[in-house]
C-alpha cells in the first residue's frame, strides 16, 4: 500500500476475499492515470515485495497498456487506468456489497 501511495496511485482499495476466491485471500486495486505510471507502480511493487521477502515468479506480472496484474500468491494486485477500472468493475465483483460477500464472512 505504501509503495502505491508513494507512486501517487489513486483510489487504492484492499479487499478481503478469503473464502470467496480460491486464488487469493486479498486483492489490492489501484488506479494510475497513464501507462507509464502503471509500469512504474508495478516495478516499485515488485521491488517492495522482494524487500519484504516475497520473490515473484518471472511471469507473475501480466501487463497491457490499461491494466497490470501482479500475482503475489495470496495477494493479487490490479493496477488500472481509469477507463479499464470502470469497465472491469472488480470492486463490484469482489467488494463487500458483491453477491456471496456476506456468506463468506467469518463467524
Amino acid at each position: 500500500m505504501k509503495s502505491l501511495e508513494d507512486d501517487k496511485a489513486e483510489n487504492i482499495v484492499l479487499l478481503d476475499v478469503t473464502g470467496r476466491a480460491d486464488y487469493a485471500d486479498r486483492l489490492i486495486i489501484a488506479t494510475g492515470m497513464v501507462e507509464r505510471q502503471l509500469q512504474a507502480m508495478a516495478t516499485h511493487l515488485d521491488e517492495a515485495l522482494g524487500k519484504a521477502g516475497l520473490q515473484l515468479r518471472r511471469d507473475s506480472i501480466q501487463a497491457s497498456p490499461d491494466w497490470v496484474l501482479i500475482d503475489a500468491g495470496d495477494l493479487v494486485i490490479h493496477l488500472f487506468r481509469p477507463e479499464a477500472r470502470e469497465l472491469y468493475r472488480i470492486e463490484r465483483m469482489w467488494g463487500p456489497e458483491s453477491p456471496g460477500a456476506s456468506d463468506a464472512a467469518p463467524g
